[in-house]
């Protein structure tokens, strides 16, 4: 099989690798993702693998690659790259795609921002999922350091399609070893399909600070899905209103639980340089027209 075209761009930082496999059966191997992110130029956070349409009335199908290999259910920041990537190819400004998840739309706008409607959240314990029943999924029993004075306890938990666990902090959320504590809690037995770990800072009502250990990426400068679960959970716990600004490493992204309980992410993204990628092997190569 030939090699595909992809783009290296970014959301905030988010580093994504956006690869058109339309026209194609095949699918972007682990081994090849992993070896892709082996090299310096080309690390990356997420691959969004473009394939045909699998549902009447969607653009595209899109699988989303860990840089580990392992699959991914959703990703924010992946989703705003295709949308600009798309519409810089096509005129088009509106999109639907298809993704495990289910039925995802995106948007850019004339400003350049993109916005994506991320679909409903989602708390039942069975449904993100957690190894045992939680009544009460705004906050459950695990925590890091010792029983009587923990560093990290009660976690909020919810999905947005993959599975997302944020602990509420009231200083710097930089005062904290996320690298030493996120793979522990990553792979912790309550969740069967590991989950991303946050550790969030609420400022204000409408203003968070976020910081996120990504299942199957590791620290990310920015993790979209991770900013809409950590919105909508600040506004179970009374702690935020139904739209702020959730401040990560990256940058600032607006997140917005609509009363139709749809979650809209809205942000920038950016072109780095684009090549083609053997998606079996993983080998690439850059375009020579661009510097």
């Amino acid at each position: 099989m030939t090699s595909v075209p992809f783009l290296k761009m970014n959301g905030l930082g988010n580093e994504i690798i956006v690869v058109d496999m339309r026209g194609r059966n095949d699918r972007i191997a682990a081994d090849a993702a992993v070896a892709v992110n082996a090299d310096p130029a080309t690390k990356f956070d997420q691959i969004m693998a473009i394939h045909d349409p699998r549902t009447a009335g969607t653009f595209a199908y899109l699988e989303i690659v860990n840089s580990d290999g392992s699959r991914a259910e959703g990703c924010g920041n992946g989703m705003r790259c295709v949308v600009q990537a798309l519409s810089a190819q096509t005129g088009q400004k509106q999109f639907v795609f298809e993704t495990v998840a289910g039925i995802l739309t995106g948007e850019e706008h004339a400003d350049g921002l993109v916005s994506v409607d991320m679909g409903k959240p989602r708390f039942g314990w069975e449904d993100i999922p957690l190894a045992e029943e939680f009544a009460d999924t705004t906050g459950i029993e695990l925590q890091i350091g010792p029983i009587d004075a923990p560093v990290l306890h009660t976690p909020s938990v919810a999905s947005m399609g993959n599975p997302h666990a944020i602990f509420w902090v009231n200083d710097d959320v930089w005062d904290y070893a996320l690298e030493r504590f996120g793979p522990m809690l990553e792979n912790h037995p309550i969740f069967p399909e590991r989950a991303n770990i946050s550790i969030a800072q609420v400022v204000s009502p409408t203003h968070i600070i976020l910081r996120t250990w990504e299942r199957g990426a590791g620290l990310t400068r920015a993790c979209g899905t991770a900013a809409c679960a950590t919105l909508v959970s600040a506004v179970r716990t009374k702690r935020a209103e139904r739209k702020a600004t959730i401040t990560v490493p990256g940058g600032d992204l607006i997140v917005e639980w609509r009363v139709d309980e749809h979650v809209i992410l809205t942000g920038p993204a950016e072109y780095e340089f684009s090549g083609e990628l053997d998606p079996a092997t993983g080998a690439w190569t850059r375009d020579k027209a661009v510097a």
